[in-house]
């Protein structure tokens, strides 16, 4: 008999059931990256994340004579559907062995869940916040998961979630850019030098970390402002803000964080990470006591880079600042000595501008997610 259970997280023992099943569902899958425990934890803690602050989530388990068969969570983001002028609901965390009726249960209890608060629609997979990765993946099975800065699933996910009535709602696309492209081509790097001749706009150079922190609440800023016109969208609290930098600086190489400046301000930036996927596989979500060590030597050990984040005021569209980003960021990556690969990780396909900055660098597509939608 198939139980769709609502857990209490203020219970530990429920919150771990929800958690551990990634874990379990994964544990023979080369591709998947585990997320540290203490990160997992994290989302589902009403009194520490930040979205709870101004929204609302619950988490749902499928129990089949009383083992866990799959997982969801169902949210509403009130500032999103604010600022959209929209009634969504998402789903996320939505896990589920190859049966159609469990993954049909865990979808009706979303749908039951967003009926009850008056929404009009379900759409997902969508998380608590921009670093949380969006979308099923439909294409790129093969491919090992950017650590947890996107989702990983089998490949008959898709399968599931379409039979529930869904339908695509936006595509994000990660590209590869091969070592040649550490190279920038002519067009691009000639478009960088006349920028900085001119001098409206420069790129910051940080030291060290420290000094990277200091910057962060002006970069904190400028990422709340750089996405405005982006289908993922919503203003982000102070709080939410600080835990976005946070959690950037926490995982950063001070020398791949690229910043544009206008003056004293940050008009522009592109984050990009050391690969630590490996390091992650190795700790199976324990930092203590070896997985801490070995994801800081995986730092200085790994060969690629994962470019992730990367906007401009809109203010700013159209000046250069694309190019002058893309041409540090290559100059940059030739010094190291150290990377042969970078992943631009989770495009929109309704980012026009970043889409036709990665033809120009010769990015090959390579993984796909879908964010799905329908009406309830």
């Amino acid at each position: 008999m198939l139980e769709i259970r609502k857990i209490d997280t203020h219970q530990r023992g429920e919150v771990e059931r929800f958690i551990q099943f990634s874990y379990q569902h994964y544990r023979n899958c080369p591709q998947w990256v585990p997320p540290l425990l203490l990160d997992a934890r994290l989302f589902l803690n009403r009194e520490k994340h930040p979205f709870y602050e101004h929204s609302d989530a619950d988490f749902f388990l499928a129990l089949r004579d009383g083992q866990v068969m799959g997982r969801i969570a169902a949210l509403e983001n009130k500032p999103f559907n604010q600022y959209h002028a929209t009634r969504d609901a998402e789903f996320y965390f939505f896990e589920s062995v190859d049966d159609l009726q469990v993954s049909q249960a865990l979808f009706e209890a979303v749908f039951a869940w967003a009926r009850a608060r008056g929404l009009k629609r379900v759409v997902g997979p969508k998380g608590m916040g921009p670093l949380d990765g969006y979308g099923i993946l439909i294409e790129g099975f093969d491919q090992r998961q950017m650590m947890t800065m996107m989702n990983y699933n089998y490949a008959y996910y898709p399968r599931l979630v379409e039979a529930a009535g869904f339908e695509k709602e936006v595509d994000f696309v990660s590209c590869y850019l091969p070592a040649s492209s550490f190279q920038i081509p002519e067009r691009v790097a000639r478009i960088a030098r006349r920028v900085a001749e001119r001098g409206n706009l420069a790129v910051k150079q940080f030291k060290n970390k420290r000094e990277l922190a200091a910057w962060a609440g002006r970069i904190g800023t400028a990422y709340n402002q750089a996405f405005v016109n982006n289908w993922e969208y919503s203003p982000l609290t102070p709080a939410e803000i600080k835990f976005v930098v946070e959690n950037i600086i926490t995982v950063a190489d001070h020398r791949l964080i690229k910043i544009i400046t206008h003056g004293e301000d940050v008009v522009g930036f592109l984050f990009g990470f050391p690969d630590v996927s490996a390091a992650l596989q190795r700790a199976r979500g324990h930092l203590l006591p070896f997985g801490l060590p070995d994801l800081l030597l995986e730092m200085k050990r790994t060969d690629t880079v994962s470019a992730n984040g990367m906007g401009i005021l809109p203010a700013f569209h159209g000046h250069g600042g694309n190019a002058l980003l893309y041409d540090e960021l290559g100059q940059t990556l030739l010094t190291f000595g150290q990377f042969k690969h970078v992943e631009m990780t989770q495009v929109a396909e309704s980012a026009a501008q970043m889409r036709a900055d990665l033809k120009n660098l010769n990015g090959v597509e390579y993984k796909n997610h879908r964010v799905y939608w329908r009406n309830i």
